[in-house]
Protein backbone atom coordinates (compact mmCIF):
# COMPACT_ATOMS: atom_id res chain seq x y z
CA UNK A 1 0.00 0.00 0.00
CA UNK A 2 1.27 3.61 -0.57
CA UNK A 3 2.69 5.62 2.39
CA UNK A 4 0.58 8.80 1.43
CA UNK A 5 -2.56 6.56 2.53
CA UNK A 6 -0.96 5.20 5.83
CA UNK A 7 0.14 8.54 6.63
CA UNK A 8 -3.26 10.24 6.04
CA UNK A 9 -4.23 11.73 9.26
CA UNK A 10 -7.50 10.70 10.23
CA UNK A 11 -8.39 11.84 13.53
CA UNK A 12 -11.19 14.33 12.52
CA UNK A 13 -13.11 11.83 11.20
CA UNK A 14 -15.82 11.02 13.15
CA UNK A 15 -16.04 7.37 14.63
CA UNK A 16 -12.16 7.40 13.44
CA UNK A 17 -9.52 6.02 16.42
CA UNK A 18 -6.65 7.70 16.73
CA UNK A 19 -3.47 6.22 16.36
CA UNK A 20 -1.79 4.75 19.50
CA UNK A 21 1.35 6.08 19.87
CA UNK A 22 4.23 4.34 21.47
CA UNK A 23 6.19 5.95 24.08
CA UNK A 24 9.48 4.85 25.32
CA UNK A 25 9.19 3.14 28.34
CA UNK A 26 10.97 4.78 30.72
CA UNK A 27 13.06 2.81 32.97
CA UNK A 28 12.01 1.84 36.42
CA UNK A 29 14.21 1.00 39.34
CA UNK A 30 11.91 -0.38 42.36
CA UNK A 31 13.83 1.00 46.06
CA UNK A 32 12.59 -0.19 49.46
CA UNK A 33 11.14 1.72 51.69
CA UNK A 34 13.94 3.55 53.78
CA UNK A 35 13.24 2.51 57.73
CA UNK A 36 14.62 3.74 60.76
CA UNK A 37 15.82 0.49 62.46
CA UNK A 38 15.50 -0.41 66.23
CA UNK A 39 19.06 0.07 68.25
CA UNK A 40 19.68 -3.34 69.98
CA UNK A 41 20.78 -3.13 73.35
CA UNK A 42 24.72 -4.01 73.39
CA UNK A 43 25.86 -7.46 73.72
CA UNK A 44 29.07 -7.96 75.90
CA UNK A 45 28.23 -10.25 78.39
CA UNK A 46 28.69 -14.71 78.09
CA UNK A 47 26.33 -14.63 75.44
CA UNK A 48 28.36 -12.17 73.07
CA UNK A 49 27.97 -13.01 69.59
CA UNK A 50 24.52 -14.98 69.69
CA UNK A 51 22.29 -12.69 68.22
CA UNK A 52 19.87 -10.26 70.00
CA UNK A 53 19.66 -10.80 73.38
CA UNK A 54 16.60 -9.65 75.60
CA UNK A 55 17.46 -7.29 78.84
CA UNK A 56 17.98 -8.81 82.20
CA UNK A 57 15.11 -9.03 83.88
CA UNK A 58 13.20 -8.38 79.90
CA UNK A 59 10.02 -11.13 80.89
CA UNK A 60 10.35 -12.89 83.94
CA UNK A 61 7.46 -11.18 85.33
CA UNK A 62 5.70 -12.79 82.46
CA UNK A 63 7.51 -16.39 83.16
CA UNK A 64 6.40 -16.25 87.09
CA UNK A 65 2.84 -14.74 85.98
CA UNK A 66 2.49 -18.15 83.66
CA UNK A 67 4.26 -20.12 86.76
CA UNK A 68 1.35 -19.01 89.36
CA UNK A 69 -1.25 -19.66 86.48
CA UNK A 70 -0.23 -23.25 85.90
CA UNK A 71 0.10 -23.79 89.70
CA UNK A 72 -4.30 -22.55 90.24
CA UNK A 73 -4.98 -24.16 86.83
CA UNK A 74 -7.12 -27.38 87.11
CA UNK A 75 -5.49 -28.54 83.70
CA UNK A 76 -2.14 -28.48 84.92
CA UNK A 77 -3.37 -31.74 87.29
CA UNK A 78 -5.08 -33.88 84.80
CA UNK A 79 -2.50 -36.03 84.05
CA UNK A 80 -2.29 -37.50 87.60
CA UNK A 81 -5.99 -38.23 86.90
CA UNK A 82 -5.31 -40.81 84.09
CA UNK A 83 -5.69 -43.81 85.95
CA UNK A 84 -7.95 -46.86 85.00
CA UNK A 85 -9.52 -49.12 86.84
CA UNK A 86 -7.06 -51.85 86.91
CA UNK A 87 -4.09 -49.80 87.41
CA UNK A 88 -5.71 -48.39 90.64
CA UNK A 89 -6.31 -51.88 91.89
CA UNK A 90 -2.63 -52.96 91.07
CA UNK A 91 -1.61 -50.11 93.56
CA UNK A 92 -4.14 -50.93 96.20
CA UNK A 93 -2.94 -54.62 96.07
CA UNK A 94 0.73 -53.19 96.69
CA UNK A 95 -0.72 -51.86 99.35
CA UNK A 96 -1.58 -54.46 101.15
CA UNK A 97 2.02 -56.32 100.43
CA UNK A 98 4.46 -53.93 101.49
CA UNK A 99 7.58 -56.44 101.90
CA UNK A 100 7.74 -55.83 98.24
CA UNK A 101 9.10 -52.16 98.26
CA UNK A 102 8.51 -51.58 94.71
CA UNK A 103 5.92 -49.36 94.36
CA UNK A 104 7.68 -46.42 93.32
CA UNK A 105 9.22 -48.58 90.62
CA UNK A 106 5.16 -49.11 89.61
CA UNK A 107 4.45 -45.33 90.09
CA UNK A 108 7.34 -43.95 88.06
CA UNK A 109 5.83 -44.09 84.23
CA UNK A 110 2.42 -42.36 86.06
CA UNK A 111 2.43 -41.25 89.91
CA UNK A 112 -1.21 -40.28 90.14
CA UNK A 113 -3.45 -38.11 92.80
CA UNK A 114 -6.60 -40.36 92.12
CA UNK A 115 -5.93 -42.88 95.37
CA UNK A 116 -4.91 -39.76 97.25
CA UNK A 117 -8.30 -37.83 97.11
CA UNK A 118 -10.07 -40.82 96.86
CA UNK A 119 -8.79 -43.05 99.44
CA UNK A 120 -8.53 -39.71 102.00
CA UNK A 121 -12.56 -38.97 100.96
CA UNK A 122 -13.37 -42.58 101.63
CA UNK A 123 -11.33 -43.08 104.93
CA UNK A 124 -13.44 -39.60 106.25
CA UNK A 125 -16.37 -40.73 104.73
CA UNK A 126 -15.80 -44.32 107.05
CA UNK A 127 -14.77 -42.98 110.41
CA UNK A 128 -17.46 -40.56 110.38
CA UNK A 129 -20.16 -43.32 110.14
CA UNK A 130 -19.00 -46.54 111.32
CA UNK A 131 -17.77 -44.51 114.14
CA UNK A 132 -21.00 -43.74 115.62
CA UNK A 133 -21.92 -46.82 114.22
CA UNK A 134 -19.94 -48.40 117.14
CA UNK A 135 -20.42 -45.61 119.57
CA UNK A 136 -24.03 -47.04 119.04
CA UNK A 137 -23.06 -50.73 119.53
CA UNK A 138 -21.45 -50.29 122.65
CA UNK A 139 -24.03 -48.40 124.16
CA UNK A 140 -27.39 -50.38 122.99
CA UNK A 141 -26.17 -52.50 125.88
CA UNK A 142 -26.58 -49.37 128.69
CA UNK A 143 -30.25 -47.50 129.05
CA UNK A 144 -28.24 -43.78 128.15
CA UNK A 145 -29.36 -42.67 124.73
CA UNK A 146 -27.77 -42.43 121.98
CA UNK A 147 -27.03 -39.32 119.41
CA UNK A 148 -25.08 -39.07 115.97
CA UNK A 149 -21.41 -36.93 116.85
CA UNK A 150 -21.67 -34.44 114.11
CA UNK A 151 -18.03 -33.86 115.21
CA UNK A 152 -16.68 -36.75 113.94
CA UNK A 153 -16.90 -35.71 110.55
CA UNK A 154 -14.65 -32.44 111.37
CA UNK A 155 -11.96 -34.53 113.62
CA UNK A 156 -12.10 -36.96 110.81
CA UNK A 157 -11.72 -34.39 108.02
CA UNK A 158 -9.00 -32.58 109.38
CA UNK A 159 -7.06 -35.15 110.77
CA UNK A 160 -6.85 -37.20 107.36
CA UNK A 161 -6.36 -34.32 104.94
CA UNK A 162 -3.96 -32.83 106.72
CA UNK A 163 -1.94 -35.69 107.28
CA UNK A 164 -2.24 -37.06 103.79
CA UNK A 165 -1.24 -33.84 102.45
CA UNK A 166 1.34 -32.26 105.07
CA UNK A 167 2.84 -34.97 106.07
CA UNK A 168 4.40 -36.27 102.83
CA UNK A 169 5.38 -32.19 102.40
CA UNK A 170 7.09 -32.00 105.28
CA UNK A 171 9.26 -35.14 104.67
CA UNK A 172 9.89 -34.09 100.94
CA UNK A 173 11.21 -30.84 102.35
CA UNK A 174 13.45 -33.00 104.71
CA UNK A 175 15.24 -35.16 102.05
CA UNK A 176 15.76 -31.84 99.96
CA UNK A 177 17.17 -30.41 102.57
CA UNK A 178 19.54 -33.80 103.25
CA UNK A 179 20.33 -33.15 99.33
CA UNK A 180 18.35 -35.73 98.11
CA UNK A 181 16.34 -35.62 95.03
CA UNK A 182 12.80 -36.38 95.57
CA UNK A 183 9.33 -35.71 93.91
CA UNK A 184 6.48 -34.69 96.00
CA UNK A 185 3.83 -36.28 93.90
CA UNK A 186 4.99 -39.34 94.51
CA UNK A 187 5.20 -38.81 98.32
CA UNK A 188 1.66 -37.87 97.86
CA UNK A 189 0.94 -41.03 95.87
CA UNK A 190 2.60 -43.15 98.68
CA UNK A 191 1.14 -42.01 101.32
CA UNK A 192 -2.36 -41.20 99.49
CA UNK A 193 -2.23 -45.70 98.96
CA UNK A 194 -1.45 -46.17 102.46
CA UNK A 195 -4.84 -45.17 103.65
CA UNK A 196 -6.14 -47.40 102.36
CA UNK A 197 -5.91 -51.01 104.52
CA UNK A 198 -7.40 -48.23 107.19
CA UNK A 199 -10.29 -48.00 105.30
CA UNK A 200 -10.47 -51.96 105.59
CA UNK A 201 -9.78 -52.02 109.06
CA UNK A 202 -12.22 -49.47 110.22
CA UNK A 203 -15.32 -51.59 109.57
CA UNK A 204 -13.18 -54.67 111.30
CA UNK A 205 -13.46 -51.57 114.26
CA UNK A 206 -17.03 -52.29 114.33
CA UNK A 207 -16.68 -55.18 116.51
CA UNK A 208 -17.85 -54.30 119.44
CA UNK A 209 -14.43 -56.35 121.37
CA UNK A 210 -11.83 -54.60 122.33
CA UNK A 211 -9.38 -57.17 122.14
CA UNK A 212 -10.17 -57.77 118.70
CA UNK A 213 -10.21 -54.21 118.24
CA UNK A 214 -6.65 -53.53 119.38
CA UNK A 215 -5.43 -56.58 117.32
CA UNK A 216 -7.07 -55.21 114.21
CA UNK A 217 -5.50 -51.39 115.33
CA UNK A 218 -2.26 -53.44 115.67
CA UNK A 219 -1.91 -55.40 112.55
CA UNK A 220 -3.20 -51.93 110.45
CA UNK A 221 -0.55 -49.89 112.06
CA UNK A 222 1.94 -52.35 111.04
CA UNK A 223 0.95 -52.69 107.18
CA UNK A 224 0.30 -49.33 106.89
CA UNK A 225 3.68 -48.12 108.52
CA UNK A 226 5.87 -50.76 106.94
CA UNK A 227 4.47 -50.33 103.64
CA UNK A 228 6.16 -46.54 103.85
CA UNK A 229 9.11 -47.51 105.52
CA UNK A 230 10.00 -50.30 103.47
CA UNK A 231 9.03 -48.17 100.14
CA UNK A 232 11.23 -44.88 101.32
CA UNK A 233 14.29 -47.06 102.02
CA UNK A 234 14.10 -48.19 98.25
CA UNK A 235 13.59 -44.48 97.40
CA UNK A 236 15.94 -42.76 99.47
CA UNK A 237 19.89 -43.05 99.94
CA UNK A 238 20.89 -41.46 102.26
CA UNK A 239 23.57 -41.94 105.51
CA UNK A 240 20.36 -40.65 107.63
CA UNK A 241 17.89 -43.20 105.83
CA UNK A 242 17.14 -44.89 109.57
CA UNK A 243 15.68 -41.53 111.06
CA UNK A 244 13.62 -40.90 108.19
CA UNK A 245 12.39 -44.78 108.25
CA UNK A 246 11.61 -44.51 111.82
CA UNK A 247 9.80 -41.01 111.65
CA UNK A 248 7.88 -42.40 108.82
CA UNK A 249 6.96 -46.10 110.83
CA UNK A 250 6.08 -43.83 113.97
CA UNK A 251 3.61 -41.08 112.51
CA UNK A 252 1.93 -44.07 110.37
CA UNK A 253 1.26 -45.74 113.62
CA UNK A 254 0.29 -42.67 115.94
CA UNK A 255 -2.10 -42.20 113.09
CA UNK A 256 -3.65 -45.28 113.12
CA UNK A 257 -4.03 -45.25 117.00
CA UNK A 258 -5.28 -42.15 116.94
CA UNK A 259 -8.24 -43.29 114.61
CA UNK A 260 -8.57 -46.06 117.19
CA UNK A 261 -8.80 -44.22 120.20
CA UNK A 262 -11.00 -41.06 118.65
CA UNK A 263 -13.30 -42.83 116.63
CA UNK A 264 -14.11 -46.54 118.19
CA UNK A 265 -12.83 -46.53 122.06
Amino acid sequence: MDDSYTNFPTSHLVGSVPAVVTEEKNSYKPQAPTANSPILPPNNGSNAGRGYQTLEGEGDGQQSTNKWNGVFSVSSYTEYFNVDTDLVLNRLMSSLNPTTGDFFSKIDANPDLYGLIWISTTLVFVLSSIGNCATYLMQSDSNSSWNFDVNYVNVAACSVYGYALLVPLGFYFLIRYMGISASLIRFWCLWGYSLFVLVLSSFLLIIPVEFLRWTITIAAATTSASFVALNLRTYVQSDDLMIILVASFALQAALTIFIKMWFFS
